[in-house]
Order: structure tokens, then sequence, then C-alpha cells
């Protein structure tokens, strides 16, 4: 829930509480929270609810239900979700809905909030769940904004925050470099615990906003950016509990010895994050991005220390760089001259990470002018351009002067390309924040964005294809005629992998203004479809919008989606545990008008249940 202050200067330490923020970051977190209440202009229902129920289930059996939980768990840890919904901020955000909303802030809410505090009243609340045939939806805490947040996909599900008590850091080993967390564990905890052993040879990987939780942002394959950006790639073992209560450890995990987390044998301790494989079939993937099992431990690889790092961001001055850029950038990325997954933006982004609102700049209709950005831009430190490029080279000095110098020159073939002198910039200019994150360190200027109107969220349209211009510049053509279509302020940056991009648009839009929240999901919609049809699809996505998504990988029809439903009926043979995420429905909700596409409009409930 948000916290009770009202104080807008209040920001959440670690030392208070697991989901706060270090205490290095707490006057920029004040700044960032006091920006964003001064452009919030919607009024806080301070009205009672009534709860919402799982679907097919009895008023009078939920209750029954819920009195025997808490007798299970303890009352302060089962709490019906009746309370006025607030939207909160990032560091105080709710667990009653998504506070960035997309749809009517009621339709996508749990019926209550459980809080289990190990694995095992994980496996209490599962094998309740089974009794009695209601719908719980795992969150680890709920900060994936833009993909839905604390929402469950089905409304009345009870949401099982595992955050809240199962939020321990459970092993940093210096010596392999790795660690094992709980749910709970956010980069910013991970981090500080790091500082605080003086592992200063050891370097986590933070996305964006450091405020969110390790294990969640991996199983939903996040990124970062250092050359460890690709979390899923650097995980090394899983303990899950599966739908129907049991619990397996995946990986080297399943040897006995390992299963002592805290094992006095340092051999038998170190292998489960080690060595992610095992033997036998590799079963963790089929907890990424599923609704297959409840991820309560993780282990992860951190990154040694490189001895030195440089950032640079490099500015391109016309819209049709593009091309030529994303092709100078391939064999840099391949080669890892270009070392981690650094961003290409445009310049809209530029201005609006400023945190000034859009009406600064612009106050008609439709999408912003782009010589009024141009305009703006050209009066920053940065000077006038389209394209700007962040990125960091790791190493001693003269291993990075031989990677920056091919990289001076492969970005000068470009004309007019700048490289930005840091020593020019202010401490606070954005430059500073990207040279953190790039380097390890979480951050929160990112947030500064989500201001450009009031009451701002954000939902992202998110195609990968090959690092080819080509392909680029045909996914901003159709990006930019579908935003000027909704009337759509386009925020694009392409993200390079080491042989895919993703280019993620973030639609930022007032979640107060029906009209709007139905432009953004209207445009995303067009926009999946149209990716679809050049064989693009989607990395990741918020929960309206899976449905579509997963429809869109149909090859062979649809026999992924078929062999996805054969694993969910045969691993929870109830249809519990977070039936629909990702698109994938258990047996007794197909077929019944569950799914949302662009045909079913934008109600996000179906015809009941079938019948157990």
């Amino acid at each position: 829930m948000a916290d009770s202050k009202d104080d807008s200067t209040y920001v959440p330490l670690l030392s208070e509480r697991y989901s706060g923020i270090p205490e290095s970051l707490l006057e920029k977190a004040q700044q960032a929270k006091a920006h964003a209440l001064s452009v919030t202009t919607e009024t806080q229902s301070t009205k009672q609810r009534s709860p919402v129920y799982p679907p097919g289930v009895e008023r009078r059996v939920f209750d029954e239900a819920v009195n025997e939980l808490r007798d299970q768990l303890g009352a302060d840890h089962v709490t019906l979700n009746n309370q006025p919904l607030k939207d909160g901020w990032y560091m105080e955000h709710p667990n009653t809905h998504d506070m960035m909303y997309v749809l009517d802030q009621d339709e996508l809410v749990p019926s209550a909030m459980v809080y289990p505090g190990s694995t095992e009243e994980v496996q209490q609340v599962v094998r309740w769940a089974n009794k009695y045939h209601i719908p719980i939806f795992p969150i680890s805490m709920g900060r994936n904004f833009g993909y839905g947040g604390a929402a469950p996909r089905v409304r009345g599900s009870v949401l099982v925050d595992l955050g809240r008590r199962m939020n321990k850091i459970l092993d940093i080993n210096p010596d392999d470099y790795t660690c094992l967390v709980e749910p709970g564990v956010s980069f910013f905890a991970l981090y500080d615990e790091v500082k605080r052993r003086g592992y200063n040879h050891l370097w986590i990987d933070t996305p964006d906003v450091g405020g969110g939780s390790v294990i969640g942002n991996t199983v939903d394959r996040g990124v970062g950016y250092t050359p460890y950006g690709d979390h899923w790639a650097v995980h090394s073992g899983l303990e899950v509990v599966l739908p129907t209560a049991e619990v397996i450890r995946t990986g080297m995990g399943a040897l006995p010895g390992n299963n002592t987390v805290l094992s006095t044998n340092p051999f038998l301790r170190m292998q489960w994050q080690a060595f992610p494989y095992g033997f036998g079939p590799y079963s963790d993937g089929i907890f990424s991005q599923s609704n297959y099992g409840i991820v309560t431990k993780m282990g992860m690889a951190l990154m040694p220390n490189p001895g030195g790092f440089e950032s640079f961001a490099y500015t391109f001055p016309k819209e049709e760089d593009l091309t030529q850029l994303i092709e100078i950038i391939r064999p840099l990325r391949i080669s890892n001259i270009l070392e981690n997954a650094a961003q290409l933006r445009h310049v809209i982004q530029s201005i609006a990470v400023l945190g000034k609102p859009r009406s600064t700049y612009y106050k008609g209709e439709g999408a912003i002018p782009i010589d009024i950005i141009h305009k703006a831009v050209s009066e920053t430190a940065l000077g006038d351009h389209t394209w700007i490029y962040f990125g960091m080279s790791y190493g001693p000095p003269h291993i990075r002067k031989y990677k920056l110098d091919i990289i001076d020159a492969e970005f000068n073939k470009v004309p007019g390309a700048q490289r930005i002198d840091p020593t020019t910039l202010s401490p606070d200019e954005y430059f500073w924040a990207r040279d953190k994150i790039a380097s390890g360190t979480p951050d929160v200027q990112e947030l500064r964005w989500v201001q450009w109107v009031p009451n701002g969220a954000h939902i992202a349209f998110s195609p990968v294809s090959p690092i080819r211009g080509a392909d680029a510049t045909r996914l901003i053509e159709m990006a930019r005629r579908r935003h000027d279509e909704f009337g759509i302020d386009l925020l694009p940056a392409f993200i390079v992998g080491l042989r895919e991009m993703h280019l993620i648009v973030e639609i930022v839009f007032d979640r107060t203004d029906g009209a709007r929240r139905k432009a953004a999901l209207d445009c995303l919609r067009a926009m999946i479809d149209d990716a679809a049809a050049y064989g693009y699809g989607e990395y990741r996505t918020h929960l309206v919008l899976m449905d579509q998504i997963a429809g869109t990988y149909n090859w062979n029809d649809g026999a992924l989606m078929k062999f996805n439903e054969k694993l969910k009926d045969a691993l929870d043979p109830n249809g519990i545990l977070a039936p629909g995420r990702c698109g994938i429905w258990p047996r007794k909700y197909r077929g019944r008008g569950w799914e949302m596409t662009r045909e079913s409009g934008e109600s996000s409930q179906g015809n009941g249940v079938a019948a157990d």
C-alpha cells in the first residue's frame, strides 16, 4: 500500500523498509517525488469500496476461505482490498491495483492481498487456492510499471505479494561473483549490501530505475546496461513453488547437498549459482514470462569490476541518419567494441527527461511539432540534434582508449556527428544518470520523463528486430504514422543487444483522462499488428496486451500456444495460478471470452469459468 505519510518530501529509506531507497539517493528521490506530485491533478477517492470476488467463487465461500487463510498465516498477513484506491508514487506504490492504469482504475484489481513470509507459507497459499479454486496472482514487488504494476489479469484474483516479508539477500559470494536472493530484494538493496560488505570488486547490473525486484525483473526478461545487462542470461538456479504446491530447485540446486542455502561445505554452497544447467532438460525457461510456478529464490551472477570505465555520448543531426547509424552500430556491438546494451534515443526524449511538462513547450492538440522540440533542445547543453547515443567503455585507460578511438572514427562517418564533452555538463544532466546505470549504480532520474503530461503514466511498445538500418527505419516510420493518427507524441529509443535490437516506444498519457487512455491502447494495438505483419514481435508487454501479442506468435496454426496450454494443464490442473498471464489461459477459462484483443474491446472480464 502507499505510505500513510502525505509529506511531499518523504521517501522511505532501505533502513526503514525493504522497498526503500539508499540514503545516497534520498535528496534526488525527494525532488523526483515533489516534481511528480506537482503535476498531479487527480483527487484521490476516500470512498470505502466493497471487495470484488474471484470468478466462480461465491461470496460466502470466499469469506470462509479468507478466514481460514488468516488462521494459517496470521490476520495481519491477509488483507481485503476494500479501501479507496490510491495511486501513490513510484517508491510508495500500491499493491491494490496498477498505479499507471490504462483501463479504468477499478478494472484490474485483486479481491485480497496475501503476504507469505517463507517458501513454506507460499506452499500453504497455493494449497489453499487449490482447495477453494481461487485464482492467485503472485508479484515480487509490483514495480513493473508500464506492464501492469501490481494488478492481476483476472479481476478478483488474490494477490500474493512476496516482497513484503520475503526480502532477504541469502548469499553474496565474493569469490565466484554470485548472489542468492528472495523476491523482495530490489536492485537498490543488492547494490547497498554489496557496498556495505566492502566488495568493491563486484558490480551489480541495474535497470533504468533501481527500485524493482531483482527476481521480478529477471523472470520477466528485463534488462540493464552493463555487459551483464541480459538478466535472464546471467541468472543461475531457481527455487519454484509449483501450482500444485510442490517445491523444486533447478540446475545444480536439485542435488541434495546444494539444498542447504548456506551450507557449511563451501563446495556445495557454490555450485547452485556457479552453473545454471545441472543435468537433464533445462527447465528454468518455463518459469520465465509464464504462469507455471512461483519463484521464491534465484541465483544471479555479479560482474567483476572492470578496473575503470568511461561514459560517452554522441549526437547526430538528422532524422535520416538512423539508417547509417544502425549499420555502424551492428559490427561494433557484435564485436563488443560497443560493450553494453546502450541507448540510441530520439531528441524528444532529450527534452522529456528534463522533467518539464509538455505544456512548457506546446499547448496545442496532436503530436508536438518537431521544430518546437529542436528549438528547445538547441538551448540545452547538448545542442540541437535528432539522435543521441549513450554508451560506456570498460577497462584500464589504455584498453578504453583503443576501443573509444575505433568508436570515434566510426561515428564520425555520420556527417555532423558530435561527441559530447562531459566537462561541459552540469551534475544534474541526464548523461550522469546513464553514467551511473552503465557502471552498475542504481538511480532514479529516469522517472522524470513520465511527468511529460499531468498524472503521467506510461505503457510501452517494444518490438524486436535485427540490427539493420532498414528495419530501424521501417519501425520508426510505422510508429510515427500511428502516433500521428492518434495524436500522441512519439518517444522512441533503440536498445541494441548483441544480434538484435529492441525499439522501445514509451507512450506517456494522463491516466485520469479516459480519451487519452483509449488513444494509447488503440495506438498500441495498431502498432502490434503492423509490426507482426513485418515479422517483428514484442519481447514483453502490459497485461491487457498479452493475448494480442501471444496471438502474433502463431506459426503452424498456433503450435506454440497449444504447447504452452498443455504445460499449463499438466502443471496447474485447477487453473489457479495467474490465469491469462502472457496469454496462457487454463482450460476452465478457455473459449469463454477472457482474451483481450484488438477486436474484443477493452473489458478484461470473460463469461465466468467452467464448472470443475
